[in-house]
């Protein structure tokens, strides 16, 4: 029998995309106003200007950061090309704000979801303009149907723009067949769990450290993008976060107390930061991935010193 947690995650992710609920929370002021307000404690705001200023104070506070223009699954040409251009203008903003910061992206958002060598035109387009800016590309994993085209699509470009990277899911069992061919690539590999587990937590925490510790002997660049403190501590314990190839990365808005401590002992960390329109579909996937954040969700539509808090870094 299914898990209600993994009902849950699947619910969520059916909410996200579907265009009936997306267009009904957008034409009521209310509901939209209600939910905006949840989402804020994830999402720095709808505009590009949002994300920066707060990507801003956090570089000062020392820490490095990922921005992402959220979006996915975009099958209007004319809309993928807006998504390019704004990732285009971003890469420059955050580029002019201080070196190697980090730009994270969708491939269906710029255009793999109609064909995949639209998002490949535009994906060398922006790696072009990330290295001029110094900033690190991030291309994120999605649906496991897509695996095989957003890996193709990267190997093609971090071979001539190493300031590319990739995320790899450790839940899924592929994984660690994929590591071993993406060691022989330059770029940086981001290394999550994922939101919808093939394997037990326990198993999953296994898999986790054993992706990471192969990246960690090979002294191959990794952001090691987790919350889990089981998975920190003996990570920490490894002295995994004391190589210079290594980085924290977690959520803005999850664990900031924890985000400050690591930095505080001296290690490289990482926010990542996302901003725009689509939050309603960024909300969606932080319940699904964690669906315990429905409590947080309503209590921030209730209490917005709560969302305040949650920006603390």
């Amino acid at each position: 029998m299914m898990k209600p947690e993994f009902q849950v995650a699947q619910a969520f992710k059916s909410i996200a995309r579907n265009e009936h609920i997306k267009s009904y929370v957008q034409q009521s002021t209310e509901l939209y106003a209600l939910l905006l307000q949840a989402a804020k404690r994830f999402v720095t705001g709808e505009t590009r200007h949002e994300g920066i200023v707060i990507a801003k104070e956090l570089i000062t506070k020392g820490y490095h950061t990922s921005l992402e223009y959220i979006g996915e699954n975009t099958l209007d040409i004319e809309e993928c090309y807006k998504a390019k251009n704004e990732f285009w203008n971003l890469i420059g903003d955050i580029g002019a704000l201080s070196m190697k910061q980090t730009v994270s992206l969708d491939l269906s958002h710029i255009g793999l979801s109609i064909d995949p060598e639209i998002s490949y035109i535009y994906l060398m387009e922006l790696a072009e303009k990330a290295k001029v800016h110094g900033t690190t590309l991030m291309i994120s994993m999605e649906e496991s149907s897509k695996a095989a085209d957003i890996l193709s699509i990267y190997k093609k470009t971090t071979e001539q723009y190493p300031n590319v990277g990739i995320t790899i899911q450790a839940h899924l069992y592929r994984s660690n067949n994929d590591i071993q061919e993406l060691l022989h690539y330059p770029g940086k590999i981001r290394v999550v769990k994922g939101a919808y587990q093939e394997v037990s937590d326990i198993a999953m925490n296994q898999q986790y450290l054993q992706i990471v510790e192969q990246l960690v002997e090979n002294n191959h660049p990794v952001s090691i993008a987790t919350h889990d403190e089981i998975l920190i501590k003996e990570m920490e314990k490894r002295q995994y976060f004391s190589q210079s190839n290594v980085e924290i990365e977690m959520l803005y808005g999850i664990r900031p107390d924890m985000l400050s401590d690591l930095k505080n002992k001296g290690h490289k960390v990482r926010v990542y930061l996302t901003y725009g329109k689509e939050w309603y579909l960024y909300l969606c996937h932080r319940i699904a991935e964690y669906p315990e954040n429905l409590y947080r969700a309503v209590i921030d539509m209730m209490h917005s010193s709560a969302v305040q808090q949650s920006r603390e870094y």
